[in-house]
């Protein structure tokens, strides 16, 4: 046997790491339009420690879980430091490394704090900003049905086009996280 079998065989287990036995339900977030963020009538689902692995193997779970539930096109990265929100998709942020502030909802929305373990869902229109952040942040992304994202800065010329086309967004058929068992399923209707 080789001598790196058993880190093989811990990373392997920790990629398998499960969501928290049962993940809590999410804080129900509301913004309004400001005037330069549309914001929208359905709530942002924020999900606190909902899953345990961390790291890489936290990512990994996150890819799979997202792809398992229809939201794809995944990515790994951080979140822009500036307020911008997306017109054409819902969009789904799980935490696998680090710590940040987000500023929600726009410059008239609030400041959260998030970190390794939370997974917000972000409706279209709902603006979000990395304020600050530990220097190992990262989130994994994704799109209910792969879509691709565009992306608005709240410039006064994106509207109404970008009201128009958040209307035309469909509630997603499952949750990213809980599937069709609750979450943006009950939050959403």
């Amino acid at each position: 046997m080789p001598a790196s079998f058993p880190t093989a065989l811990l990373g392997a287990a920790m990629a398998a790491a499960p969501a928290a036995a049962t993940p809590p339900a999410p804080e129900h977030l509301h913004f309004a339009d400001d005037g330069a963020i549309p914001n929208s009538r359905l709530p942002l689902l924020l999900y606190r420690d909902a899953f345990a692995a961390r790291g890489d193997a936290g990512a990994a779970w996150l890819e799979r879980r997202f792809a398992e539930n229809g939201w794809t096109g995944a990515w790994r990265w951080t979140i822009y430091p500036f307020h911008h929100y997306h017109s054409n998709t819902h969009e789904v942020l799980g935490v696998h490394a680090g710590s940040a502030t987000l500023q929600l909802g726009g410059e008239q929305g609030r400041a959260v704090r998030v970190q390794a373990g939370d997974v917000l869902v972000i409706p279209a229109g709902v603006g979000h900003k990395r304020l600050d952040a530990s220097a190992e942040f990262q989130v994994v992304g994704a799109y209910p049905g792969g879509r691709e994202p565009d992306l608005m800065r709240g410039e006064p010329e994106e509207r109404p086009a970008a009201d128009a086309r958040i209307g035309q967004v469909p509630l997603p058929a499952r949750d990213p996280l809980l599937g069709e068992a609750a979450g943006l399923r009950q939050a959403w209707r």
